[in-house]
């Protein structure tokens, strides 16, 4: 008794500090009452209130040991993947709407229907259209933790300066140019390129416009391959970037585009620009980081937001058991308590995203900052100008995404045409698609 004492109090003092719980001994554990790994990508925010919020569980668990494992995105998966390799993967893990279908095809996450028929995880505060994201083959192997929109991150106190005001329901990507070059001129500060992170959720946002999936139907080849207005709007998004680099407004690509940062790295939150594209969930994030007011901005669009729209509201992260787990019961207890448990949600703040039960957005509403207000104000704006989510990712979306990538920084910095960029990421991808 003393021994497991002395261990919970040290464990609270790691808490206390937000790091992650070191690895144990599984079997020390289980004879405690039960055990967890927690898996999950983000950033210091989100981290620290998980932390927090795993610790919540355990005082309400007596006995039951969660071991956390926060990592940074681009790290994630790859260490994901060589833990299920391994035998040694997490119980419950943060899940992604661009990767379900890959985990869900090698049958690596649990059917959480019998848990949700039998009240483990409570869904009646859920509508089937909540739902409808994390069902796969008539399975349930996800549950969303929160909406999330992509846009853009942006600096008003260098809009200002520029004596720039934008219109973010409305604005092009020739009122974007237009703003970017003014921006430079006015106050030298460079604009990030576009997506440069997750270049794919541009080329998504612009081709849905025109009413094309970014990938075709059955998964085998591009949605936009022989939608000639598609391709040409992402030939003109890489000429307007282009632009912008003759014109000495374009932060470096090849800067841009390097991975693993801290988001205290990145050029906006140093003030290198005016501007950073990413996920409405990571908005705090980025503005912690920064330790200055930001404000987050709808996509520019090519058509001005114009029916067939481009942005959709996207589950900001899955919660998903492994099919692997070794006590599922546990497992999906800790998988309802993060998800409705208003205690749980007053700590972790909506960081994911807007949470889907209205009892937990009720209870936030009068509880969250307002930088947090300002997101749920967001996705009210976003909400009537956003199309029904495609389907989730074919399998070999990863891949695809690899091999786009050298070819987008290649066009960015120069050493492609627009053209040709173009041309070698569609026969890539659909060669990539197509085996």
């Amino acid at each position: 008794m003393k021994l497991r004492t002395t261990f919970c109090l040290l464990l609270a003092g790691i808490l206390a500090f937000g790091l992650a719980v070191p690895v144990m001994a599984r079997g020390g554990a289980q004879d405690d009452g039960g055990y967890l790994r927690l898996a999950w990508w983000g950033n210091a925010t989100r981290d620290e209130r998980t932390i927090a919020m795993v610790q919540l569980f355990m005082e309400k668990n007596p006995g039951v040991t969660v071991e956390t494992e926060p990592a940074a995105w681009d790290g994630y998966w790859p260490k994901l993947n060589t833990q299920l390799a391994a035998g040694s993967a997490p119980d419950v893990m943060q899940q992604d709407y661009t990767y379900i279908e890959q985990y869900n095809a090698r049958n690596q996450l649990l059917d959480l229907n019998t848990y949700a028929q039998n009240g483990t995880i409570n869904l009646s505060d859920w509508s089937d259209s909540a739902l409808a994201s994390g069902r796969l083959g008539g399975k349930l192997i996800a549950i969303s933790l929160g909406t999330n929109a992509w846009g853009m991150g942006v600096d008003p106190a260098v809009l200002a300066s520029a004596g720039v005001t934008v219109d973010d329901t409305a604005w092009t990507w020739a009122d974007y140019e237009r703003i970017a070059l003014a921006v430079f001129q006015a106050t030298g500060v460079q604009t990030m390129p576009a997506g440069a992170q997750e270049f794919y959720q541009t080329f998504e946002h612009i081709v849905r416009q025109f009413g094309v999936p970014q990938f075709a139907a059955g998964g085998k080849s591009l949605g936009w391959t022989n939608n000639a207005a598609a391709t040409a709007a992402v030939k003109e998004w890489f000429d307007i970037q282009l632009r912008l680099k003759a014109a000495g407004a374009l932060y470096d690509p090849q800067d841009a585009f390097v991975m693993g940062r801290a988001m205290n790295e990145y050029p906006i939150a140093q003030g290198k620009t005016w501007n950073n594209f990413h996920w409405s969930n990571q908005h705090i994030g980025y503005q912690t980081a920064a330790n200055r007011p930001l404000e987050y901005y709808m996509f520019p669009t090519v058509n001005g937001n114009k029916a067939p729209f481009g942005t959709y509201l996207k589950p900001s992260q899955f919660i998903s058991i492994l099919s692997s787990a070794e006590n599922k019961d546990l497992a999906a207890k800790f998988v309802n308590f993060m998800i409705n448990d208003l205690e749980a949600n007053r700590i972790l703040l909506a960081e994911r995203g807007i949470p889907v039960p209205a009892s937990v957005r009720n209870d936030l509403s009068s509880r969250v900052d307002p930088n947090m207000k300002y997101l749920f104000d967001f996705i009210g704006k976003v909400t009537p100008l956003s199309s029904p989510i495609d389907p989730p990712d074919p399998a070999a979306a990863g891949e695809v995404y690899d091999t786009m990538r050298p070819i987008v920084l290649r066009c960015l910095l120069g050493e492609l045409t627009p053209d040709a960029a173009v041309s070698q990421i569609i026969q890539g991808a659909n060669a990539v698609l197509g085996r």
